[in-house]
């Protein structure tokens, strides 16, 4: 099953995908938070192309391990993403992600401009790929 992890911002959403073994998670892009919602062409495009079973929302949890003040609207932008496209949606802790997204992007040189556009879609990758690798560590202790 593919699955599609969505770091849902105000202004942006970044967009990170499985394989179909859900085993590696991969960035795709950066698409405006309305395209999303509104479930626009652009974000049909990508549901079309990569074929999803599942919307993986980070959700945002203070670093004691409760839900952030953010998320509520983010639960409820995303419950919306998932009726609009007609996928099941389930929640991943983003907690950290965008500053360890932040942090390989400076290890690879980028300053603050260039890595505007990217920091989403790398957080996405990162609590997808963590969210995966808990499956699998879940699944072997079967």
């Amino acid at each position: 099953m593919r699955i599609m992890a969505l770091d849902i911002g105000n202004a942006r959403v970044g967009v990170a995908v499985s394989d179909p073994a859900e085993r590696v998670a991969s960035p795709v892009c950066v698409l405006p938070a309305g395209d999303v919602v509104g479930c626009a062409k652009p974000f049909k495009r990508l549901l079309e192309d990569w074929e999803p079973e599942l919307l993986l929302c980070g959700l945002p949890y203070t670093l004691a391990g409760e839900e952030g003040p953010q998320a509520a609207h983010v639960r409820d932008v995303a419950q919306r993403i998932g009726r609009a496209c007609g996928l099941p949606v389930a929640f991943a802790d983003e907690r950290l992600s965008s500053r360890e997204a932040k942090r390989s992007l400076r290890e690879k040189g980028m300053d603050e401009k260039a890595m505007r556009g990217k920091i989403d879609m790398i957080a996405a990758s990162l609590f997808l790929q963590a969210w995966l690798d808990a499956r699998v560590g879940t699944e072997a202790e079967r």
